[in-house]
């Protein structure tokens, strides 16, 4: 399945699955390409040519799957952040497993963070809350200076 934050990830294939795609990449370095100046294809061919077209639509569906669940998981990190400060720990659960997914935390986060951190929290939610805080900062900061470099650039 892929990542549902971030862009990368790996997806499950089934066992079906992961044949065909072994059989297209032996294609694929195959010296006798699939092409109709190639002549006819046989049977076997045929098929591989088949099972490839279905493996290719089962990865394209993935690939949207993945976004639609990205795109809910996104939302639901959203709606506890409107929830704070009540579903606090529910919101820091949600943004942990987004960040370690590849999630780059928004303005939105930060300020969360901080509300969060300035609010009484007991001895080790504080220091769990001012540790997110500290790492979503981090985060950030890389990411601006990431796309000033890729603007600079």
């Amino acid at each position: 399945m892929p990542t549902p934050y971030g862009s990368r990830g790996g997806m499950a294939f089934s066992a079906d699955e992961l044949r065909v795609l072994r059989r297209a990449l032996a294609i694929a370095l195959r010296p006798d390409p699939v092409t109709p100046s190639a002549g006819p294809l046989g049977p076997d061919r045929a098929e591989e040519v088949q099972d490839c077209l279905r493996l290719a639509e089962a990865v394209d569906e993935a690939v949207r799957e993945g976004g639609r669940l990205r795109a809910f998981l996104l939302d639901e990190l959203a709606r506890y952040r409107a929830a704070l400060p009540g579903a606090a720990v529910g919101y820091l659960e949600q943004l942990q497993g987004a960040l370690a997914a590849g999630y780059e935390p928004l303005a939105e986060d930060l300020a969360a963070l901080r509300a969060l951190c300035g609010s009484a929290a007991g001895g080790g939610e504080a220091t769990r809350r001012r540790a997110l805080l500290s790492h979503c900062e981090r985060l950030a900061e890389r990411g601006v200076r990431a796309r000033l470099a890729e603007r600079a650039g």
